[in-house]
């Protein structure tokens, strides 16, 4: 059952509606997961996406912050979430095609702005919920998984617009590529993006503070689809549309798609 599958930061799933509803009609994923969604799933937009044939949805939701949606042509089976770093917020569901893959939708925390836990909660919160993530999988090894999403780490000096100038911005600080590495590893993850285009800068995320985001090209690789082990080699086709950053009332965050011949 080959099925493509896409991942999006969409910064509010009710103000970009007609966005996503662009990026479906014309790129047809077979499955969507969205992050920030900024809504509880009872209002979220979920009919419109039913009208063009995204008609299964495993989402969790709260007012103003967070969310995660799993959008799916195809049959899928809720199986629930994890509450990482027991922050009780809406950053990860779970759901299983009719295949078996299980696939993991999660948005790990921004982390604020300074990279020391004891001056700054929310950087504290960041790495004790990508620690959370590599003791789940350590200790319940992925089977036919897929794990997507806004991971908030760009761990490669290739993955981010100038290394040197990044190593202490939060998002591509020391302890945080060595906590991202340790939970990848863990879980004997791939990195589908980087397996399918190993060299060059690779960005998917540009600042809204940017006043021609294109032209500066400041970027950061913050979104990542994972496979296990055993479906790892089934991957291919991985992208990034740049060209939806660019869209009317954008996000500030790309697409990646993957595709899986499974």
């Amino acid at each position: 059952m080959p099925f493509t599958l896409a991942t999006w930061n969409i910064n509010s799933v009710r103000l970009r509606e007609a966005l996503v509803g662009k990026l479906l009609s014309e790129e047809a994923p077979d499955v969507l997961c969205l992050q920030e969604c900024k809504s509880p799933v009872e209002k979220m937009p979920l009919e419109a996406f039913r009208a063009l044939g995204y008609g299964h949805v495993v989402a969790r939701g709260q007012k103003g912050y967070n969310g995660v949606a799993i959008l799916s042509k195809r049959p899928i089976e809720d199986l629930g979430e994890i509450d990482f770093a027991g922050l009780g917020q809406a950053r990860h569901v779970a759901a299983r095609l009719e295949n078996g893959v299980v696939i993991h939708n999660v948005y790990v925390p921004a982390g604020g702005d300074v990279p020391d836990r004891a001056k700054n909660e929310k950087f504290g919160q960041k790495l004790d919920f990508v620690a959370h993530m590599r003791d789940q999988f350590r200790d319940s090894r992925p089977v036919r998984a897929i794990l997507v999403g806004d991971l908030n780490i760009a761990p490669r000096e290739d993955d981010v617009w100038s290394h040197k100038q990044l190593l202490k911005v939060v998002s591509h600080t020391p302890i945080e590529v060595e906590a991202f590495g340790a939970a990848q590893e863990a879980g004997g993850w791939t990195d589908v993006t980087r397996a399918d285009i190993p060299q060059g800068q690779l960005y998917s995320w540009w600042s809204y503070r940017a006043r021609d985001w294109d032209a500066a090209d400041k970027g950061r690789r913050l979104d990542h689809i994972w496979a296990s082990a055993d479906i790892a080699g089934a991957a291919h086709g991985s992208r990034i549309l740049r060209a939806v950053r660019g869209w009317e009332q954008p996000s500030d965050h790309a697409p990646v798609f993957a595709s899986f011949d499974l």
